[in-house]
């Protein structure tokens, strides 16, 4: 008697074992499908959100076929510079390397991109990066983009700090001769905020990692002196 109690008892266990890990396997797979679901609503959301910020954006006048910078000048060797209105290194290669460009475009050798990207704003308490980026777009609109972008840098404030405020961006636009009214609705409106954004994204996906970038028919250049780009513009044109 006692040994069919044992028996039972055995089969008893036997069961409830194979019990439990059925609830295991289930609770496993239900896991596993629920991290699935959220994994593929994160793709999905990643893209729609990506999507709307690559495709959704207004492009200034004067910009590139791919609305990723403004383009000045014609010739055949395509020199992109990525440039941030905040970044003190790119104050310096504007002082020493900006006419080098301009007289690269006058003497048609050379056509300018130039990308003002937002990489700074962690150095900014107002996103000046962004707010500066998008106000150069309006300058663009204005026929005025070189001339805003020089006297941006002569303005340049530190980082760290607020940066300049909308009055004093819409300020040096009409000190560069654009039309108060106009230029400053397209500032205070934000106009080119989101092509600010799509600026940034691209240089980002295009793996520029810093301010002053500069490629040459899109070869890096690592040391973009006047004497170096000159050189690599007149290389690239052979």
């Amino acid at each position: 008697m006692s040994s069919r109690k044992g028996q039972r008892d055995a089969a008893r266990v036997v069961r409830e074992q194979l019990a439990r890990e059925r609830r295991r396997r289930r609770t496993i797979w239900v896991s596993a499908a629920a991290v699935v679901v959220l994994v593929i609503a994160g793709v999905i959301g990643w893209a729609v959100w990506s999507n709307q910020r690559s495709d959704t954006f207004t492009t200034p006048p004067g910009a590139n076929a791919a609305g990723t910078g403004i383009v000045t000048g014609g010739g055949t060797v395509t020199v992109d510079v990525y440039e941030d209105f905040l970044c003190p290194v790119c104050k310096q290669f504007e002082g020493n390397t900006g006419a080098t460009l301009e007289q690269l475009v006058a003497e048609n050798k050379a056509k300018v991109v130039y990308h003002p990207v937002a990489y700074l704003n962690r150095f900014s308490t107002t996103e000046y990066s962004t707010r500066s980026s998008a106000a150069s777009g309006c300058a663009a609109a204005g026929g005025k983009f070189r001339e805003y972008a020089k006297a941006l840098f002569d303005r340049q404030p530190p980082e760290g700090s607020a940066g300049l405020t909308d009055g004093e961006l819409i300020d040096i636009g009409t000190g560069v001769g654009l039309d108060r009214g106009s230029f400053g609705s397209c500032v205070n409106d934000r106009t080119y905020r989101t092509w600010t954004e799509h600026v940034t994204d691209e240089a980002s996906r295009s793996n520029v990692t810093g301010t002053p970038t500069v490629m040459v028919n899109g070869q890096p250049l690592d040391n973009p002196t006047p004497e170096a780009l000159t050189a690599a513009v007149a290389a690239a044109g052979k």
